[in-house]
């Protein structure tokens, strides 16, 4: 198992956006796409041929042509083994993209991006001429002269872009969760949860950080998710383990220690009773296929 690569923004743009070609990336990185890998950027695929199969995090979504597909940040994917793709691909950065807390909150908020819910994909059609129009203006202002209005141009389409998207996909007939209190509670514990999960795994340490009361914080995820704070760390640590049992070499006890188990014994425990089989056990079920 080659194990799963990190990527940050590559070096050399003024503004941490870009637009590439689909067919162009194939022919120069595929054996680096196609296998398991998770970025620091957000990325924003159009297809324009298909049915493609595209996999998040253990989740084969297969494409059909003319679609767009959104995946998140530290999500790890890998592109269709087969190739012949054709479309274009926008990536971009927490730090191109908020320059304000309601930008931020914008992008953790969004239902394009949500490590809580199925990868959202759209498929094109005359109704969407609007959404196709803003992806097409952001391809031609990322190549344009770099003046005095280019950045806010680019980061306004995309906005505009991503706002769109956003209708389209309520359109479509997709129930969100309703903005409030529950959902920003829930959008701070998802975010220090992932930043910490390895270190911290009690519920009281996340209410602390968040400064309410871990009733209060139960309340917030069981309305917006259906879930317990133990159920999203749970969910948090499992979910890497998996990445990492599936996806590398190495050992038990690595994986348990990097995941904050100091003996191998309390993961393997750990493990079975969340996902009702061993470590072990994972590994060669997800070996086999």
């Amino acid at each position: 198992m080659a194990g799963i690569t990190s990527y940050n923004f590559k070096s050399g743009f003024k503004h941490e956006l870009e637009v590439l070609s689909l067919a162009a990336l194939y022919a120069s990185h595929r054996q680096t796409v196609t296998h398991p890998h998770r970025a620091n950027f957000y990325h924003i695929f159009w297809f324009a041929n298909g049915p493609h199969t595209h996999f998040v995090d253990f989740n084969p979504i297969t494409i059909k042509k003319n679609s767009l597909l959104f995946v998140n940040k530290e999500q790890v994917q890998s592109f269709d083994q087969r190739g012949n793709v054709d479309g274009k691909l926008i990536l971009f950065t927490d730090r191109f993209f908020a320059k304000s807390t309601d930008d931020h909150r914008f992008l953790n908020n969004s239902i394009l991006f949500n490590d809580f819910m199925e990868p959202a994909v759209i498929n094109l059609n005359k109704k969407t001429d609007e959404l196709t129009a803003y992806f097409q203006q952001i391809e031609k202002e990322f190549v344009n002269t770099d003046d005095a209005g280019h950045y806010d141009l680019l980061r306004n389409s995309l906005h505009n872009f991503l706002m769109q998207a956003e209708r389209q996909r309520r359109q479509s007939g997709f129930k969100e969760i309703k903005k409030g209190a529950d959902l920003d509670y829930l959008t701070l514990f998802k975010e220090l949860v992932g930043q910490h999960f390895k270190e911290y795994k009690s519920v009281n340490h996340y209410a602390r950080q968040i400064n309410v009361s871990e009733k209060r914080l139960g309340q917030a995820t069981l309305k917006t998710i259906g879930k317990t704070p133990k159920q999203v760390i749970d969910d948090r640590i499992v979910l890497e383990a998996k990445r990492l049992l599936t996806h590398t070499s190495q050992s038990i006890k690595q994986i348990g220690y990097y995941l904050g188990f100091e003996e191998p014994t309390n993961f393997i425990k750990y493990f079975r009773k969340h996902e009702g089989v061993t470590p072990i056990e994972f590994r060669e079920m997800t070996n086999e296929k």
